[in-house]
């Protein structure tokens, strides 16, 4: 981290006040687990753990300035970030830019409204679905609100209890919610007639049709989309330079399709599998799908953690089987795999020779794959081949993949479609004289379709 940069934010950090970092902590929870929120005192130590998850940077400070903007700190916006509250609501009309979900900016709006006799009369009102001890004097609103949501009272598609307890003194508010739920499901609602059935991506094919089942993708989000990126590890000569391009790529795409993305930076062998087996315990009944990245070194059958111990990887898919995780029974499952090798004694670590800019060798992805059914796990090479990400720009197959489903997705091409489009390009490409084959394999009994908000 440069020096500039780090007093940018610890400048920014000596301003803020106790109330003003609850209210960060929880613009950020789309993007940090409640739990490492929970612990942090000090705005400084939130910063460090937005530069983890990759959503603020020496040159990446959007988060950070809309974070400014949502609590009115337009003084350090100014002073500090160079910008302004004309700029910031400009930039916050293109969509897709704002980064703090309207949900969030929803209750925060509610919660800034709320008097403090409002506010006690909703801690009383919720004495029955919350623990007393949750509803103290001292709590704030936003702090109710995160409780309200530990305890599945409100979420993004459900807000009908705080709709209710509003009703009877702040009928102005619970119709700010209306509004909101109103927008929500125009953005949301499809029309059949935008996507025909017939559809082709070569104008020479024309008239083409697409055949069997498809997956139903009617919820929103879809899914979750887990993403494990490995970037710094404890043997530094093993950092994968350019994997957090791939990190954003995904996390632009998956946002943009409706899934609920996260991302969890420089995990250890075991807390990979803790964490693939935390999501595969988690509630999907009113999900569609499953899927998840893996951005590492690794070595056959397996993905390694920052600190070089080894995961089975049919150990990871197999906690998806219909047994250990029966919401996602007969629900697609997607697993992506981008397995790096880097190690000094390799053969082609000479192309990496040139740290400026080159590429690096990425490993041979595992062939052991678990017979079971709707799993699709998309491999960045074949057994025993390398594959390659720049330093720069970010591995040559998860980019790949990320432009082709932009570009193919709203012309609903199927997904197993799409990575073969993947390797295709991949395959005729001369990587500084190497080539890579990717590899997909698919026990998918359906047509795999991501359906494009319109």
């Amino acid at each position: 981290m440069s020096t500039e940069f780090r007093k940018l934010l610890f400048e920014v950090s000596e301003a803020l006040g106790t109330e003003e970092l609850s209210a960060l902590k929880f613009f950020s929870l789309d993007y940090v687990a409640k739990g490492t929120l929970e612990a942090i005192r000090d705005p400084k130590a939130l910063f460090e753990v937005l530069q983890e998850r990759c959503m603020i940077g020496a040159g990446n400070l959007f988060f950070l300035k809309e974070l400014l903007y949502r609590i009115h700190r337009i003084d350090l916006l100014t002073a500090h970030l160079g910008s302004s509250r004309e700029e910031m609501e400009r930039e916050l009309q293109v969509p897709g830019r704002a980064q703090v979900s309207d949900y969030r900016q929803l209750l925060y709006g509610i919660a800034e409204d709320l008097t403090s006799e409002n506010v006690q009369k909703v801690k009383f009102l919720l004495q029955g679905p919350l623990q007393k001890s949750k509803l103290q004097e001292n709590a704030s609103m936003l702090q109710v609100f995160l409780e309200m949501e530990i305890n599945e009272i409100i979420k993004e598609d459900n807000l009908t209890m705080l709709k209710d307890i509003l009703q009877g003194f702040r009928a102005d508010l619970k119709k700010k919610i209306d509004a909101y739920e109103g927008k929500k499901r125009e953005k949301y609602s499809r029309e059949e007639v935008r996507y025909p059935v017939s559809v082709s991506v070569y104008p020479e094919e024309q008239g083409a049709k697409q055949y069997g089942e498809i997956y139903k993708m009617e919820n929103n989000p879809h899914g979750y989309c887990l993403i494990i990126n490995n970037h710094i590890f404890k043997n530094r000569r093993h950092n994968r330079e350019g994997t957090l391009q791939d990190g954003e790529a995904v996390k632009r795409v998956f946002k943009w399709l409706q899934f609920e993305t996260v991302e969890y930076m420089d995990l250890e062998g075991k807390k990979i599998y803790d964490t693939v087996e935390e999501y595969s315990k988690k509630d999907h009944r009113n999900m569609d799908c499953f899927v998840c990245f893996i951005f590492s070194h690794g070595e056959k059958d397996k993905i390694k953690g920052v600190d070089d111990e080894c995961v089975n990887i049919e150990a990871l898919v197999s906690r998806f089987t219909g047994t250990n995780c029966p919401s996602l029974a007969g629900k697609p499952k997607v697993f992506i795999i981008q397995a790096c090798q880097g190690s000094e004694h390799h053969p082609s670590v000479a192309v990496e020779s040139d740290s400026s800019g080159h590429l690096e060798v990425d490993a041979r992805p595992p062939t052991s794959i678990p017979d079971r059914a709707d799993i699709l796990i998309g491999m960045a090479t074949v057994e025993d081949y390398f594959c390659y990400r720049s330093r720069s720009t970010g591995s040559v197959y998860i980019q790949s993949l990320c432009e082709k489903m932009e570009l193919l997705c709203p012309q609903r091409m199927d997904l197993a479609s799409i990575l073969t489009e993947v390797n295709r390009e991949v395959a005729t490409k001369d990587i500084e004289g190497f080539k890579q084959m990717p590899k997909i394999t698919s026990t998918l009994l359906k047509l795999l379709i991501f359906e494009v908000p319109q």
